[in-house]
């Protein structure tokens, strides 16, 4: 709602109330239509902006860091407020609304083969969320080769058991996470049928006592077989992030992966192609080494929001394999703004396909 403005006064009128900038609520309303948030694409709804005495809040129902103020502090009527950011995550529509849901919303990383990159991907992205202010948990779903132990740390840590049998996940990097890697030994081989597997990553999702999140990323095995549909029709999912890389194999697959979603009612939030290019650390170079543009085709041809292009880069598996990814322990580098702005993209689209379809 807009706060108390202050209005002109005769010259022969009493001193002004306060120091706080003039500016009308028709100025003000008029700023909020030309002003466009990144990637909101859309005029800022005057219930997330909230004025009292010359200060300014900006309240957003997404993931969403300071640099999302930059248009308002540099609009000339708007710039006069001090803007602040406040977040109130909401939790949107899922495909399966008739299921209890104790946290927030649930974001599936998909990939129609392996090899891409999808885990890196569920990482850092979960990662990168909770630097934009989210509170972010972190499934395993590859219940045949849980990678999240090594990528997150604490491989040596396992999950506790509380007197309600539920699993406490761990807390790495400011992010909860819960995998089967922390129940079993590292050597050891998830030796399951298909249905055996699918038994164990529901129990595993629902069997975990997760803290209040406002997202919950959960890295699925690669393909479109029993694991991937009996998440996708008995667990409540908010949206798909498909990763490919750019090469033909991988778009293929990348392609049935959308259409098993779109078959299971299940909304796709957005494509993101890893290992766009390979960048040499020495003098800059940039070589495709498995092709140009490819997810960027994909995306458009099936009408999907490209979340980013990400480098083949030797920081990125270097951190993972260490168990300290570079978004967590460099915020700040080129590359992790890169994941970032993924990120941000993903959370901005998640919202904006729900608004759509409840006033549908």
């Amino acid at each position: 709602m807009f706060g108390r403005f202050k209005k002109s006064k005769s010259p022969d009128t009493a001193a002004p109330e306060s120091n706080a900038p003039l500016i009308t609520e028709q100025a003000l309303a008029a700023a909020l239509e030309r002003v466009a948030l990144p990637e909101w694409g859309a005029p800022i709804p005057s219930s997330w902006v909230h004025i009292e005495a010359g200060n300014a809040t900006l309240t957003l129902p997404f993931a969403a860091d300071e640099r999302v103020l930059e248009p308002l502090r540099a609009d000339a009527d708007l710039g006069q407020l001090k803007w602040q950011l406040k977040l109130a995550i909401e939790k949107l529509p899922n495909s399966q609304p008739d299921l209890p849901m104790t946290f927030g919303n649930v974001i599936v990383i998909s990939s129609g083969k392996g090899g891409v990159g999808k885990s890196s991907v569920s990482v850092q992205l979960a990662l990168a969320l909770q630097q934009l202010g989210a509170n972010v948990g972190i499934l395993d779903a590859d219940v045949y080769g849980p990678s999240l132990p090594t990528m997150l740390g604490g491989q040596e840590q396992k999950l506790e058991i509380n007197a309600q049998q539920k699993m406490i996940p761990h807390q790495r990097h400011g992010i909860w996470a819960s995998s089967l890697g922390y129940l079993t030994d590292t050597k050891d081989a998830a030796i399951w049928r298909g249905p055996m597997a699918s038994a164990a990553l529901q129990q595993l999702f629902r069997d975990t006592k997760w803290p209040r999140l406002d997202y919950l990323i959960v890295d699925m095995p690669p393909g479109t077989g029993d694991i991937q549909l009996t998440f996708a029709q008995k667990l409540p999912i908010t949206g798909a992030v498909i990763v490919t890389t750019p090469q033909t194999v991988a778009l293929a697959d990348a392609e049935k992966g959308i259409t098993m979603f779109r078959k299971v009612g299940v909304p796709i939030t957005g494509l993101l192609e890893n290992m766009s290019y390979y960048q040499c650390s020495q003098c800059g170079h940039q070589d495709a080494i498995f092709g140009v543009d490819g997810g960027v085709r994909v995306a458009e041809r099936e009408q999907v929001p490209l979340l980013g292009q990400w480098p083949l880069d030797a920081r990125i598996r270097a951190g993972l394999d260490e168990g300290n990814p570079l978004v967590a322990t460099q915020p700040d580098a080129p590359l992790s703004k890169l994941m970032k702005d993924s990120a941000y993209k993903l959370a901005v689209e998640l919202y904006r396909q729900a608004s759509k379809k409840r006033k549908a």
